[in-house]
């Protein structure tokens, strides 16, 4: 005998309600989407400097960025032949600083591959540097009105609530039934106005708390409005314990220059500059004046066993905290002078010495500039450089 299958949440959506929902996402659109810079035209290129921009990052903090980039670096070609640095001076502030990475990588391989022409077809844009489904299918259906879904922050959320789903959809389960979905859901046409349709609704009808159901255009077509679980739905994701970490870094001058090395590829913010910087193992329950000793200790003995020279002159000069994924970090910052005149860097060791106006247009850590800025605003008091 044959077996009846158990409903699952995509029978919600019959043939009707998909139409209905089609007809009323694409309709809310013309009257309510978004006027956003990059929607401009259908660039693949502004389109993929935008959606790279755009990981977990917001629309507002994105715009100013978008705009120095593009003024900058107007055409691929332009990011295929900029030096890294000018790349992620551009890029500092917005974080995840490997998605500049990737996209210097992705620009040079579609200048060599595919001869500066960018690809159509969301497989071959998943096999460059960076591009994941996501972005490959914002591409393809932006720029070129491919039948391509999308799943990311806002339509996840979306996409839940009119699923029902009460299941985690960063799951593979979640998902699995989330991409199926918003397969499913793609009209013949229009595929392009319909994913910015379905993001812009995510983001300011269907947001994360106090949904604006009312005004919503699918509200008749979605389950977790009729069933009144808009507020449980999506199942917030789990937090990571956060572990307090002590680092310690100095601005090691010598006449009017500073000391800063290139972060490794192993470590945070690969390739951006810093001044030096050690993780201390003294636990957080020991007393400032004994933090400060085993920093300036640390410090010392790294800058001896990696730059040859030692520190004079150590004073403390501020703390700064921040966050990274996991770790809360209370970072003591310190200055000191060199003891020697120190020997000439080769260009590939990852170490230079920099005026405080070159510092400008280097690409720091988020810490480094503000240490920067402190020391500014320090020698505004008294002389640090002699």
């Amino acid at each position: 005998m044959p077996t009846t299958m158990p409903p699952t949440e995509l029978d919600w959506f019959d043939t009707p309600r998909l139409r209905r929902l089609r007809t009323a996402v694409l309709r809310w659109y013309a009257t309510h989407g978004r006027d956003l810079p990059w929607r401009e035209n259908r660039d693949p290129y502004r389109i993929w400097i935008s959606e790279a921009m755009l990981q977990q990052t917001t629309v507002a903090a994105v715009k100013p960025y978008f705009a120095r980039f593009l003024d900058r670096l107007p055409t691929l070609h332009d990011l295929a032949q900029a030096p890294e640095d000018d790349v992620l001076r551009l890029w500092e502030g917005l974080g995840y600083y490997s998605r500049a990475r990737n996209l210097h990588r992705a620009a040079k391989e579609i200048v060599t591959r595919f001869n500066g022409t960018f690809p159509e077809d969301v497989e071959t844009l998943m096999s460059l540097p960076g591009v994941g489904r996501y972005t490959a299918g914002a591409i393809a259906s932006f720029a070129y009105d491919t039948r391509a879904p999308i799943v990311e922050a806002n339509t996840l959320r979306l996409y839940s609530r009119l699923l029902g789903y009460r299941g985690d959809p960063r799951s593979k389960e979640g998902q699995t039934l989330l991409w199926t979905f918003a397969e499913r859901i793609l009209p013949r046409d229009e595929s392009g106005a319909f994913n910015h349709a379905v993001m812009d609704l995510g983001a300011t009808i269907c947001r994360p708390a106090d949904p604006d159901c009312p005004a919503c255009p699918l509200k008749t077509s979605c389950r977790a409005f009729a069933e009144g679980t808009q507020a449980e739905i999506p199942v917030k994701a789990k937090r990571p314990e956060l572990t307090d970490v002590i680092d310690a870094t100095v601005v090691v001058s010598s006449g009017d220059r500073v000391l800063i090395r290139r972060r490794g590829p192993e470590e945070r913010w690969a390739g951006l500059w810093d001044f030096p910087r050690v993780t201390l193992e003294a636990g957080g329950a020991a007393s400032d004046a004994a933090l400060h000793r085993v920093a300036i200790g640390t410090l010392g003995d790294w800058l001896k066993e990696n730059v040859g020279l030692a520190g004079r002159d150590w004073a403390h000069l501020t703390d700064i905290r921040h966050g990274v994924t996991r770790y809360r970090i209370r970072l003591l910052c310190f200055t000191a002078a060199s003891a020697a005149k120190p020997a000439t860097f080769a260009d590939d060791s990852g170490l230079r010495w920099v005026t405080l106006q070159e510092i400008d247009d280097v690409p720091l850590s988020m810490t480094g500039r503000k240490l920067a800025k402190a020391v500014r605003e320090h020698t505004r008091e008294r002389r640090l450089f002699s």
